[in-house]
């Protein structure tokens, strides 16, 4: 691998997460500006939308999507992925923006490797190494001062976007674990594709998209293409297509520019005051979860090692 190609792939990650930092501050403007506009709604258009998207192009590109739903094992393993992961990550992500604001959102959705490192310990008996404790203690730290502000016995932010945040999280770890023996073999356009169409289709029966009788402006209908095309299609396939350049654990430890683009443009256009606890906080769950992402990748090689 040449230099050139890893700084090519570093910058398609980097993109990808900043693009999807700025779709949750996109959502927030809209929630802000539009109220009837729920979370339900946004994140319906989303994913059927995207997920029609990255099928054709799939189709376009000759992956023949359509191989997926051959064997049942495997559509059952893409439709797990799309209600278990999917969902959580995306609608639940949408409620806590909307009950809150992005840049505490997407900090506290950047949690999931943590939540993964506790899966592994508790269903796969994998104890953390001292470097993992570490990063746990950091980002529990982190975590209780924007929760709290440093005043242990109230809260700094609603219940709301804790309990909405947490299941993001939770659908991080999800959205990490379901599809892994998916992707090498179909792609990750197929794969997330299928997992979007699938999960959008699961809540517009849910809760019909056509019953919000909205009226929307000119500014409000780009807002939205562009969490589809700019927060959605895009992200998801310069991201897979930066892993043919650098390691996985490069590119998750990249992830940090979401939370750090969520922040920025939530302070810059929406005006949103930040804390000195939110900031310093924000920080160690950033570097908790770096030093948590290059352990994490391990622990997954280990668990396919013992499967195979």
């Amino acid at each position: 691998m040449t230099r050139q190609h890893h700084l090519r792939g570093v910058l398609l990650a980097s993109t990808a997460c900043v693009l999807w930092g700025v779709s949750g501050v996109a959502a927030s403007h809209l929630f802000l500006n539009n109220p009837r506009i729920t979370a339900m709604w946004l994140t319906q258009i989303r994913m059927i939308s995207a997920g029609l998207i990255l099928l054709l192009c799939s189709q376009l590109g000759g992956a023949k999507p359509l191989r997926l739903l051959a064997h049942a094992r495997d559509g059952w393993q893409v439709v797990s992925y799309g209600l278990l992961g999917l969902i959580p990550v995306q609608l639940c992500y949408f409620e806590a923006v909307k009950v809150g604001n992005a840049p505490v959102a997407t900090i506290i959705q950047f949690l999931g490797p943590f939540i993964i490192s506790i899966y592994f310990l508790i269903f796969k008996q994998v104890r953390p190494t001292r470097a993992e404790g570490i990063g746990m203690l950091m980002a529990f730290i982190g975590t209780l001062l924007i929760v709290t502000h440093g005043h242990l016995n109230s809260l700094a932010i609603s219940p709301a976007v804790l309990f909405w945040g947490g299941l993001s999280a939770v659908g991080v770890a999800t959205n990490t674990l379901i599809p892994r023996s998916l992707l090498p073999r179909f792609g990750a356009p197929t794969v997330t594709g299928w997992g979007l169409l699938i999960a959008g289709i699961f809540l517009m029966a849910l809760q019909p998209m056509w019953r919000l009788h909205l009226t929307l402006t000119i500014s409000e209908i780009s807002l939205i293409g562009l969490i589809i095309v700019l927060g959605t299609v895009v992200p998801f396939w310069l991201f897979a297509r930066s892993l043919s350049d650098i390691l996985p654990t490069t590119a998750s430890l990249l992830d940090a520019f979401e939370p750090l683009a969520a922040t920025i443009c939530s302070v810059l256009f929406l005006h949103i005051q930040l804390t000195s606890f939110d900031l310093f906080g924000g920080l160690l769950i950033i570097l908790a979860v770096m030093v948590l992402s290059l352990n994490v990748r391990k622990m997954l090689h280990q668990l396919h090692q013992r499967l195979s």
